[in-house]
């Protein structure tokens, strides 16, 4: 007898909130988004020792911790993802806000789940 396939609800478990896990995780579930790390983890870290803060440190981890928590959530990665591009594609200005506000409350509802 087969068996349906069905897909994960998680892709991998959520990883602490370092810079090394989210980087790990982050090469699993979207390779594709690792430049884009690397290069704010570097405007981090110069803007953490221009200002002689570790907030934007902070800020970065929070960041991509909700970004990899979007992303380890295969529906809702797709949801995220198609309503960015809708937004960018929108041929009215209500379209556009409609799919904006799709992708802002998937972002603010992973970030809570990440970040308290």
């Amino acid at each position: 007898m087969s068996q349906a396939w069905s897909e994960p609800t998680e892709l991998i478990p959520r990883p602490e909130q370092t810079p090394t896990a989210l980087k790990a995780a982050l090469s699993v579930v979207a390779p594709e988004r690792l430049p884009e790390m690397v290069d704010g983890q570097t405007g981090a870290m110069a803007e953490a020792i221009a200002s002689g803060s570790v907030q934007p440190i902070r800020s970065f981890v929070a960041h991509w911790a909700a970004v990899v928590e979007i992303e380890r959530h295969p529906a809702t990665a797709r949801e995220y993802h198609r309503a960015n591009y809708l937004a960018n594609h929108a041929e009215s200005v209500e379209d556009c806000r409609r799919h904006a506000r799709t992708v802002a409350e998937l972002y603010r509802t992973a970030h809570a789940a990440v970040n308290g």
